[in-house]
């Protein structure tokens, strides 16, 4: 049977994607680009535009990074606010199970999802560090093992609240939001380990019945969290054969909670680079990369692992002969890295640097790289269609590099021969996202 691709876009906003000194970049702020990026999303027909949450700006030896200055939006602000200028997209954004509360992230995704129509999305994660816990009242840090026995149960205190107002409890006027008081209506209960809370929820149910959530995590914590309440979950594993590994392996695991294979999408972010020829996609792909990772950012990354100062190294140079200090500290605050092993790490790094004899530049950018569709637009169509079709994916998250028209040429280039495949919609053929999604 052939699958349907989905699509969602990612706001190239602060992130290493971003290639903000390129002279057609625009502002990561102004509502402006917001829009622009969210109507593109929507001519192309997208399931929803996804917003990264930033709850501190980034830091490297002491000082914010460059892409952070421009500063971080709150997330459902925007989303609120696009759900005026869009009629159809997904709005999807990423809210903390770490500092917040679930009473309140309950109503501010249903609040965008009144809004917005039955179109907003939550993305969970789970706020790793103290550092970002500085900015909160209560600051904090949770262990990692803690940090998902909240993020299980907030989810399920948020679900509860969500279904506090049952479909038939309402009378009156919904469209003009004037409700009948009914017995139950909004009450709700919740006494567990984490939380013990009872009130009264004021949104009435979500037009999708719940909105839908997100998970992104790739430990196995997080595999198991979101074969077990996630609708989308993100991923990092991008090329065909790790694609393939990583969506057999979250698929199985669904079973055991009674759900089928359809009941949760798997999505990995993923970059593109287009041009009229291969060649010239490929040579523009080169290019978007050096603009990516320049000298000092190369040295800035490598400093991650290595927890030491290491301006004095050449770019353009070999790797340190020496191995990390795993014991020092960090010396990049704000950027997560998934890999705990930095002596194995530096090894890996290595291996690969004198196999393919590259720079520390050259292999920063070997292996910070996304998957890329590089290539004309059929290439790139037929390409991502390989992939879903094989079981390496349902659908990815596409990452410009430039805001906010990063996303104008696959809409105009490569959607129109996903549709002529026959694998991608011509046109909406619902109002929610829980529809385009084709969860039920």
């Amino acid at each position: 049977m052939t699958k349907q691709i989905k699509l969602a876009a990612h706001f190239p906003g602060v992130n290493n994607t971003t290639v903000w000194s390129d002279p057609r970049a625009g502002s990561q702020i102004d509502f402006a680009s917001f829009e622009h990026f969210a109507r593109t999303a929507e001519r192309g027909k997208f399931d929803f535009l996804f917003l990264a949450e930033g709850l501190r700006l980034r830091e490297h030896a002491g000082k914010i990074l460059e892409l952070d200055v421009v500063g971080r939006p709150n997330t459902e602000t925007v989303l609120a606010a696009l759900s005026a200028v869009t009629t159809r997209l997904g709005l999807a954004g990423t809210l903390s199970t770490t500092y917040n509360e679930p009473y309140e992230i309950a109503r501010k995704v249903s609040t965008v999802d009144h809004l917005s129509g039955g179109r907003a999305a939550w993305n969970v994660v789970t706020s790793p560090d103290a550092w970002t816990g500085e900015n909160f009242r209560r600051g904090g840090y949770l262990p990692r093992e803690e940090r998902y026995r909240r993020a299980e149960e907030f989810l399920t205190t948020v679900r509860e609240l969500w279904d506090s107002w049952a479909p038939d409890a309402v009378t009156g006027d919904r469209e003009r939001g004037i409700f009948v008081r009914d017995g139950g209506i909004g009450h709700f209960v919740h006494s567990g380990p984490q939380f013990d809370i009872e009130g009264e929820f004021t949104v009435p149910r979500s037009p999708q019945g719940q909105p839908i959530v997100i998970q992104a995590g790739d430990s196995d914590e997080g595999r198991e969290f979101a074969a077990k309440s996630a609708d989308v979950i993100f991923s990092r594993h991008g090329t065909l054969e790790d694609g393939q590994r990583f969506y057999t392996d979250v698929k199985r695991r669904l079973a055991k909670y009674g759900r089928a294979e359809r009941e949760l999408l798997i999505m990995p972010a993923a970059t593109f680079v287009l041009g009229d020829t291969e060649a010239e996609a490929h040579e523009y792909a080169r290019e978007i990369r050096y603009q990516q990772v320049r000298p000092a950012t190369a040295i800035q990354f490598l400093e991650q692992v290595w927890r030491r100062d290491l301006a004095d190294f050449d770019p353009d140079g070999p790797l340190p002969d020496f191995d990390p200090d795993p014991d020092a500290e960090p010396l990049t605050w704000g950027r997560v890295r998934h890999e705990r092993d930095q002596v194995a790490l530096a090894a890996k790094w290595r291996a690969i640097a004198e196999e393919k004899k590259l720079s520390i530049r050259e292999l920063v950018i070997e292996v910070t790289a996304r998957q890329q569709f590089v290539g004309t637009p059929r290439q790139v169509a037929e390409t991502i269609n390989d992939y879903v079709q094989s079981d390496a994916a349902d659908g990815f998250v596409l990452v410009p590099h430039l805001t906010p028209t990063g996303l104008d040429p696959f809409v105009e280039g490569v959607v129109p021969h996903l549709q002529e495949l026959g694998v991608f919609r011509a046109d909406y053929t619902g109002t929610t996202l829980r529809e385009h999604l084709g969860l039920g």
